[in-house]
């Protein structure tokens, strides 16, 4: 069966370098994992107050885990971007994996993807971030070539750095952080970084029992919530406008959100 990956034009066996996965320990650390941004800039600043006025009342080290997916559909992907490359807020510490929507976004510009297969997913938003009108550009340049070019020049080098030094995954003793999921079959270090990013049906219908909680995102649902192990954290912020955040402190957790209450 084709994977979603195949359904956008993309080679799972396409030279791409595999993606850092971290080994943390977070025994002592009031962890904060944030779902699904896609552009939405207000709402991720909203949300950090929320957590520094929580942190604030907890002793030790403080992290941030991002699950990716900064990029597309939502108004502000090249702000969400450069805010996420600033220093993260006062006290934190800050982790940012990939999503899909970095990894095909990094496919368009190296010329893996088309730029009508990453306009499905919701590029349109991204590029005008960055100040491309792709309609009035395609009247301008009746050639393909020369809008792909006049796109990928306009995405700044620093910005580009930045989505290709993401890790993919963070392991803790008791945790997974990762945008999409994982296969329960096989262990950690066998995952492929496509699935990681892509994996849906596979994740949540197999019979095989998690030896971790997974705290993922990628896949909208209304109130973020627990199945079998498995924490989704993205509430679809791009249409919903609600952001949420998994606090993870001392082997228990609660739910924040950008709109309190």
């Amino acid at each position: 069966m084709k994977t979603l990956a195949g359904f956008f034009g993309l080679d799972r066996n396409a030279s791409r370098e595999r993606r850092m996965r971290l080994r943390l320990d977070i025994a002592d650390t009031a962890v904060y994992a944030i779902g699904d941004v896609h552009g939405c800039l207000s709402e991720l600043v909203a949300l950090e107050r929320e957590i520094a006025a929580d942190a604030a009342a907890l002793p030790g080290r403080k992290l941030i885990i991002m699950l990716g997916d900064y990029i597309d559909r939502g108004p502000e992907p090249c702000q969400v971007i450069e805010h996420l490359m600033a220093p993260p807020p006062e006290g934190f510490e800050r982790v940012c994996l990939t999503g899909n929507h970095e990894v095909a976004m990094l496919d368009y510009l190296d010329g893996r993807l088309s730029l009508l297969d990453w306009m499905l997913m919701g590029a349109q938003a991204t590029l005008l971030s960055y100040g491309i009108d792709h309609d009035r550009l395609g009247q301008v340049h009746q050639s393909l070539r020369r809008v792909d070019e006049a796109v990928r020049s306009a995405i700044p080098a620093s910005h580009v750095a930045f989505l290709r030094s993401l890790p993919i995954m963070v392991e803790a003793e008791r945790y997974v952080f990762v945008h999409a999921g994982i296969r329960p079959e096989l262990e950690l270090d066998q995952q492929s970084d496509d699935d990681l990013i892509y994996i849906r049906s596979a994740f949540y219908e197999s019979p095989h029992p998690l030896t971790k909680y997974v705290v993922h995102g990628h896949t909208p649902v209304l109130d973020a919530g627990m199945q079998r192990g498995r924490i989704n954290i993205d509430t679809g912020c791009f249409y919903s406008g609600r952001l949420t955040s998994l606090r993870i402190f001392r082997d228990k957790g609660s739910y924040l959100s950008n709109r309190p209450g």
